[in-house]
């Protein structure tokens, strides 16, 4: 696990994506990783050095436009604005306020790539 809220404190900006194949594809475990440091199964109780947790509203940042910006793409990604691609998804859940559980419950009921719907769930 990564010293995330040490490395935004000294940087300002973290960026936030997956080790996969090494670790889940999902953003949605990322997330919840990110912000309860622990892994799909809730181990460790506690979290793994909590204090380098993020925010809720920090890993949405790391994951978007924070990510955008490590990429140096910030000015067409990472935040829905006129002038820039409208990459989106749709979930069931508001990860904002859910509980850790609901989270790694979460399912993405749509998505769409520069403003176009490419997928539902059935």
């Amino acid at each position: 696990a990564y010293a995330n809220q040490q490395l935004l404190q000294e940087n300002g900006w973290i960026p936030l994506g997956t080790d996969f194949p090494i670790e889940d594809i999902s953003p949605i475990k990322t997330f919840y990783a990110a912000v309860f440091r622990k892994d799909a199964k809730g181990w460790p109780e506690n979290g793994f050095h909590i204090e380098n947790a993020l925010t809720r509203e920090e890993a949405i940042r790391g994951m978007t436009i924070w990510a955008a910006k490590a990429n140096f793409e910030e000015h067409e990604k990472g935040s829905l604005e006129a002038g820039k691609f409208a990459d989106f998804v749709i979930l069931d859940t508001d990860l904002m306020t859910a509980s850790p559980t609901k989270i790694l419950a979460t399912k993405v009921l749509s998505t769409y790539l520069g403003g176009e719907k490419v997928f539902e769930l059935q």
